[in-house]
């Protein structure tokens, strides 16, 4: 029996809401118990705090949002990669280690990056007030 276009519709529909369902539920469960991306959350706080502030330009906001979604997107990433590593073995094993360590290499290099960026981005606002408060 063929669905009618409706029902093929309603399932489709329903498929994403569950999708993004799913998309939460794994977002919701990586902040509750991967202590970097924690510390992550806890940095992006500072910089908007920081970023309202300054009163930072609609580019500089722009930049930070990237560089912050950039940040926890390849958090989650790596935290996958160490799950899934885990799940194939939880003995020790020379690929393995390497998988994680690069996985995690990345996001050192990311963070590193984020922190050049996030210094650029503030040094002339950080300079002004200076400037201007003593």
């Amino acid at each position: 029996m063929l669905m009618d276009s409706q029902d093929k519709n309603k399932n489709e529909w329903s498929r994403l809401i569950n999708s993004f369902g799913f998309a939460l539920n794994g977002l919701k469960n990586a902040i509750m118990k991967e202590r970097n991306l924690q510390i992550h959350i806890s940095v992006a706080v500072l910089v908007v705090i920081l970023g309202a502030f300054f009163q930072l330009s609609y580019s500089d906001w722009a930049l930070l949002v990237i560089v912050i979604g950039g940040m926890f997107t390849l958090e989650l990433v790596n935290t996958s990669i160490e799950r899934l590593v885990d799940l194939v073995t939880m003995e020790f094993h020379p690929l393995a280690k390497l998988a994680k360590d690069i996985s995690a290499a990345a996001v050192f290099v990311f963070s590193l990056t984020a922190v050049v960026v996030g210094f650029l981005i503030f040094y002339p606002y950080m300079l002004e007030w200076f400037m201007g408060n003593f």
